[in-house]
C-alpha cells in the first residue's frame, strides 16, 4: 500500500517496529520521563511561549477540540468560527452542543478569509476566535498572520486547529499570539491515530483553572495536573506515545520543524509541478503543503480514488456529500519521497491511457 492520505499517513520502519513491541506498564518513572520529552519537544516544535503547557489526549483531533470548547469557553463567550469546510463546521457544532454564542464567517469557496472580511466584525464584542488552520476537506491554508491581527487588535482569545497544518506549514504559537493549538498523532507526526494533543498558553491555563467542566475524560484541569508529574489521568494509548516520542526525536535530529516543513514543502512542490499536463484543476486559491485539491476535468472523483485503491494500491483522500464527485485530495505529509510523487503519476498515465481518467 502507498498512502498519500492527509491521516491516518506513511510511517516509517522504525516507527512501525515500536508498534509491534508489547506495549509497557505505563505507571513507571520510565514512562514519566518520556512522557516529559513528548511534552517539552512538542512545545518547541509549536513555538509556545515561556510556560506553556502541552496535554495528550487518547482520542481522535475531534476529542480534543471538544475538550478546549469545554475547557475554555462558556455562555459567558462570543465567539467567532470559521466555517469553511466539514472540520470547521465541526466547531460550530460543538459551541451549540456546549451553549457557547457564536457566529460564522464563510469564506468564498476554495479562498481564506480575507483581511476585509475580518474587518466587518472588528469592536463587535467577540472574545474568542475559532479555527481550523487547514481546511483540509478543502484543501484551504487560512491566512493566520491576517486571523491574528485580527484577535490582537479586538484582544480575543484565539484557538487554532493545527491537526493538519502542524509540521507541514510555518507556525508560531507566540508570534502569533495563539493561545491554544491542537494536532493530531495521525497526521504529520506520521504515527497511528489515537492520540491528539493540546498545546496550552499561559492564558489557555488560566482559562482552565478557572472553570468547572461537566466531563471527568475531557476535565484539562485534571490532565494538567498529572502532566506534572508526566502523567495521564487515566489509561493513555501507551504504545502510540512511545511511538510519538520516537518520532519527535526523529524531527529533531534531522533538523527540527523546519527542516520537516521544508521536506513537506519540496514533496508537496514537486507533485504539483508534475501533474500540470494531466486533466487536473487544483481547486484551492490558498494551498497548504500538506495536501492538494484536485478537481478531474473528464470524470468522477470518487471514481478515480477507487480505481487508485482497487487496481494499484494507492489510496489518496476522498470526498463525501456534494463534494464526492467534484474533488479528491492528495496529501503530501508522512513517510513520503519524491519516488512516491512518480509512483502516483505514473498511475495516473496509466488509467489516462486506459481512458479512464
Amino acid at each position: 500500500m502507498l498512502n498519500f492520505t492527509v491521516g491516518p499517513v506513511m510511517s516509517n520502519q522504525e516507527i512501525l517496529s515500536i508498534g509491534a513491541q508489547q506495549v509497557p506498564y505505563f505507571r513507571t518513572p520510565e514512562f514519566s520521563r518520556i512522557m516529559c520529552e513528548n511534552e517539552n519537544l512538542m512545545k518547541k516544535f509549536s513555538k509556545a511561549p515561556d510556560n506553556s503547557r502541552a496535554v495528550f489526549i487518547t482520542g481522535s483531533g475531534t476529542a480534543s477540540m471538544e475538550a478546549v470548547v469545554m475547557n475554555v469557553f462558556d455562555e459567558n463567550d462570543k465567539v467567532l468560527i470559521v466555517d469553511g469546510g466539514s472540520f470547521g463546521h465541526r466547531f460550530v457544532q460543538l459551541c451549540n452542543i456546549h451553549q457557547v454564542p457564536y457566529e460564522t464567517i464563510v469564506p468564498e469557496e476554495g479562498c481564506s478569509v480575507t483581511p476585509e472580511q475580518l474587518a466587518e466584525y472588528d469592536g463587535m464584542g467577540f472574545t474568542g476566535f475559532l479555527v481550523n488552520l487547514d481546511e483540509t476537506s478543502r484543501g484551504v491554508l487560512y491566512d493566520i498572520d491576517a486571523i491574528s491581527d485580527f484577535c490582537n487588535r479586538n484582544g480575543l482569545f484565539l484557538v487554532v486547529d493545527s491537526i493538519s497544518s502542524f509540521l507541514c506549514d510555518e507556525f508560531d504559537m507566540e508570534k502569533l499570539n495563539v493561545q491554544v493549538m491542537i494536532t493530531g498523532s495521525q497526521k504529520a507526526l506520521a504515527c497511528p491515530p489515537g492520540i491528539s494533543v493540546i498545546v496550552l498558553s499561559p492564558e489557555a491555563m488560566e482559562r482552565v483553572c478557572s472553570r468547572q467542566v461537566r466531563s471527568m475524560y475531557l476535565d484539562l484541569k485534571s490532565a494538567l495536573k498529572n502532566g506534572e508529574r508526566g502523567q495521564t489521568p487515566f489509561t493513555p494509548a501507551v504504545g502510540i506515545l512511545l511511538q510519538i516520542n520516537a518520532r519527535l526525536k526523529q524531527i529533531e535530529s534531522e533538523g527540527g520543524v523546519e527542516a520537516e516543513i521544508a521536506h513537506t514543502a519540496e514533496i508537496a512542490g514537486d507533485f504539483r509541478r508534475k501533474i500540470r499536463h494531466l486533466p487536473f484543476e487544483i481547486v484551492s486559491k490558498s494551498l497548504s503543503n500538506a495536501v492538494t485539491p484536485l478537481h478531474p476535468l473528464n470524470v468522477s472523483a470518487y471514481d478515480i480514488f477507487t480505481c487508485l485503491k482497487d487496481e494499484y494500491g494507492i489510496w489518496v483522500c476522498p470526498n463525501g456529500g456534494e463534494m464526492a464527485d467534484r474533488v479528491f485530495r492528495v496529501g503530501h505529509i508522512g513517510c513520503l519521497t519524491i519516488e512516491d510523487n512518480d509512483r502516483l503519476i505514473g498511475a495516473f498515465e496509466d488509467m489516462q491511457k486506459r481512458n479512464l481518467l
